[in-house]
């Protein structure tokens, strides 16, 4: 790829050009694996520093494509470049490879133990299907795409059909950067269209793949990923409604600021974030209802992603608002313009706990737009219980709580979400996925496919590693890592000779 700009994109890549791509990551896959840290760190934070000097000219096509807001976009770009720089630091500080070294050891309390060292690789080229709702942070360089970068292993975007220009352009500024660095060719490309990306996810050359999306899609493609000859990991992020819970005392304590960030953060984006409050549990006569229609009413109307997403929007709403035991707090607008994009304010709904199980088919799925259900309950000892009969598997699970507060029941409801998604979030709201070592954004299904791994945070990269052991191998047959010299100064977790004899000790 060059940096020039492509004024045409194509509508789907076809089976020869598939062929020659996937060749392209094959021949790229040992070279790039074998950069040492230093190099292969440069190149990411030579990928991040080309995003932001073609911030303006990426930003206006994204604009343009997704309806999103410049301020919005632009922050979201300097999160992908603090996500390659962050990735970057993470290779040269070397303990992602899980260096293990055992020693030769003839005193060995099983028998004789020969020399075993331990560190994990790249899996090979990467498949990654970009999102919508994210133009750049789970797109073409995104997360997926950084997390695999870094493990080093090419990778393949299938371009989002939602924002294709923006994907042609980003894919070219990012791939040039890092050839420049010293990549190799072929270590980033992008293909085109949703047959393309699924004939290419059963290519034997493609390795890994990673999705955000649907639920139907991301089942459909793990489905494929797992049915092959040799079947491959997938890692799919799917949906997730992130319920939302109030104790009294919180509700006492701070009404209207609850208020407030509840309807922020619904509303952010036109709701159209993976971790979405779509479900707030409130006591029965909470007193909000005015408040929270006063609040979604102060919010303007904001332009959906693409008319598919805002047909599927339309059809989501107008079921949830139709179900028997819902009734409109703030009932929100949706407007097509000629071009069929959708143009949405905040529908916010709410519904007694026992009519929100008994219509659970048409209100607990994911409405992917700025909408939430309020749902109402009696008894804060029955909140972990209705949680445990209404959802599975979350991205996201959230606690209100008053000061000090530590009942029994409000410890079964942190250990229920604690049992069902992956991050719990406690006075604070979950539109925010902060990028930082520690965050895990992922959950058990069908949040994704995989509830071990995240998507976001320096974990990200274990995803796309696999271990192998060296036994008894000579020094200078050693991968850097495992050597004792350690050229690539990586930490080592070394288990000496006679330790073996000593097992236990620690816990008597």
């Amino acid at each position: 790829m060059t940096p020039a700009t492509t004024t045409t994109v194509p509508a789907s890549t076809s089976s020869a050009e598939l062929d020659a791509i996937a060749g392209r990551a094959a021949d790229a896959a040992p070279r790039w694996a074998a950069q040492p840290p230093q190099d292969r760190a440069r190149a990411l934070v030579a990928a991040a520093d080309a995003l932001e000097e073609n911030r303006a000219e990426l930003v206006a096509i994204a604009i343009g494509e997704t309806g999103l807001a410049e301020a919005r976009l632009s922050g979201e770009l300097t999160r992908t470049a603090v996500q390659l720089r962050l990735f970057a630091d993470t290779i040269v500080d070397g303990a992602y490879l899980d260096v293990r070294i055992d020693e030769a050891d003839p005193h060995f309390a099983l028998g004789v133990r020969p020399d075993i060292r331990r560190y994990r690789i790249p899996v090979g080229p990467v498949l990654n299907f970009a999102a919508s709702n994210f133009p750049f942070a789970f797109s073409v360089a995104g997360g997926d795409t950084a997390a695999a970068l870094a493990a080093g292993n090419p990778v393949i975007v299938k371009a989002h059909s939602g924002h294709p220009k923006l994907s042609e352009r980003t894919g070219a500024v990012v791939a040039a950067a890092l050839e420049a660095a010293g990549a190799p060719a072929g270590t980033l490309q992008l293909i085109y269209g949703q047959e393309a990306g699924v004939e290419l996810l059963t290519d034997a050359r493609v390795a890994a793949g990673s999705f955000t999306g649907s639920i139907r899609a991301g089942r459909i493609l793990a489905d494929i990923a797992a049915a092959r000859p040799a079947p491959i990991p997938f890692y799919g992020e799917l949906g997730s409604v992130n319920p939302a819970f109030v104790t009294r005392a919180a509700l006492a304590e701070r009404a209207d600021a609850l208020a407030d960030g509840y309807v922020a953060s619904v509303s952010g984006s036109a709701g159209q974030l993976c971790t979405k409050p779509g479900f707030l549990f409130l006591p029965a006569g909470h007193g909000l209802d005015d408040t929270l229609a006063a609040r979604a009413g102060a919010v303007a109307e904001h332009r959906l992603l693409n008319p598919g997403i805002a047909a599927g929007y339309r059809d989501r709403r107008t079921s949830i608002l139709a179900a028997p035991g819902v009734t409109p707090i703030a009932e929100g607008s949706l407007r097509f313009d000629d071009a069929g994009q959708g143009w949405a304010t905040p529908t916010i709904v709410r519904v007694r706990a026992d009519d929100l199980a008994a219509q659970r088919d048409a209100l607990l799925g994911e409405a992917f737009g700025p909408l939430s259900v309020v749902v109402e309950y009696d008894d804060e000892d029955e909140l972990a219980a209705r949680a445990d009969d209404l959802f599975e598997g979350n991205l996201t699970g959230t606690v209100h709580a008053g000061a000090g507060e530590a009942s029994a029941p409000l410890r079964s409801l942190i250990g229920w979400i604690t049992g069902h998604a992956g991050r719990v979030l406690f006075d604070g709201w979950p539109t925010g996925v902060a990028v930082t070592p520690a965050m895990q954004h992922g959950g058990p299904w069908p949040a994704t496919t995989n509830d071990s791994s995240t998507s976001v945070g320096t974990a990200a990269i274990d995803r796309f590693l696999r271990p192998v052991a060296y036994q008894d191998v000579p020094q200078a047959l050693l991968p850097e890592p495992l050597q004792d010299a350690n050229p690539w100064g990586v930490p080592q977790l070394r288990s000496a000779a006679g330790q073996s004899q000593a097992w236990g000790a620690a816990a008597r």
